[in-house]
């Protein structure tokens, strides 16, 4: 065999085989991604007597405080958000009870992997926001469901973001009488660790009925220790309707007061205090805020 021929076939035969040694990490690499994104497609398993919702929607004016009746459509809507925030919203004018409807959907479907069907009743969705199961009140989630599904978000925190459907398919099985209902895998980016609060259930469902306070009781419980914040930012944060500051401002002080009473009720402390033009607020955090405090307290000090 001419002595060039054999170089070449023995210098093509080690390539080959170190093509092939470089091929098996890689593969091996792109296993380990496949199998971190299967096990994080589902939502954190927050308790019974809790509702998971992202921050950045607690701290805008999307499901926000509007008069009945008052709804449209929006285009590429910039919708007001805490700093650091963005957010362009397509689809009708969301209002709490929205939220509501949205966080039942979101309980019910966090026991399994987003992106499969989560079946539910009629009768478990009406139970999970505190209704009667009714005809009127059917009609009524199945309205909201349908906005729902009639939305598209898009909307940044930091380097997280999202752009899809708050719910990406509703079908109605007629023959069961079940919900099948689709979410984005791609939601639980918006969950990820200090990006999503725990609402207290039991103290949202007591504020049924007052927009404004379950408005700011979200807003506040996404706050390890809130900060001061004017009344003319809560007033945009919140999507008031108020075009009155003044009369805003006592319809603050009435929501406080509610969030206040609802609290202590279940032994939380909830105090709002006005500075003039500025309103700080006093809560109980949540137990997994308690330990970020605590931990971010302990840094402090390590660094003295």
């Amino acid at each position: 065999m001419d002595d060039s021929l054999y170089e070449n076939s023995v210098l093509t035969k080690v390539k080959e085989a170190h093509q092939r040694a470089l091929l098996k990490p890689k593969k091996a690499a792109v296993a380990v991604v496949d199998q971190t994104c299967n096990e994080s497609v589902q939502l954190p398993l927050w308790p019974e007597t809790a509702r998971g919702v992202p921050n950045g929607l607690l701290r805008s004016a999307l499901f926000g405080v509007r008069r009945k009746g008052a709804a449209q459509y929006l285009e590429r809507k910039p919708i007001y958000a805490a700093a650091g925030l963005n957010i362009l919203y397509s689809g009708p004018t969301l209002d709490q009870f929205d939220l509501s409807i949205w966080e039942a959907v979101l309980h019910a479907s966090r026991m399994q992997m987003l992106g499969d069907e989560c079946r539910v009743t009629a009768y478990q969705l009406l139970r999970l926001v505190s209704l009667f199961d009714s005809g009127q009140n059917r009609k009524i989630l199945n309205a909201r469901l349908s906005r729902l599904n009639a939305t598209a978000l898009n909307i940044q925190i930091g380097n997280l973001s999202y752009e899809g459907s708050l719910i990406d398919s509703v079908y109605r099985d007629q023959a069961t009488r079940q919900y099948l209902i689709r979410l984005n895998p791609k939601l639980r980016g918006l969950f990820e660790k200090d990006q999503w609060t725990a609402l207290d259930w039991q103290v949202r469902q007591q504020l049924a009925g007052f927009p404004l306070a379950l408005w700011l009781h979200g807003f506040y419980s996404s706050h390890a220790k809130p900060f001061a914040y004017s009344i003319e930012t809560l007033h945009a944060l919140c999507g008031s309707e108020n075009a009155d500051l003044y009369g805003f401002k006592r319809d603050l002080r009435k929501a406080f007061a509610l969030i206040a009473k609802a609290s202590e009720q279940h032994q939380q402390i909830f105090n709002a205090e006005f500075k003039q033009n500025i309103v700080h607020v006093t809560r109980t955090p949540s137990t997994s805020q308690a330990k970020f405090l605590k931990h971010k307290f302990n840094a402090n000090i390590a660094t003295l």
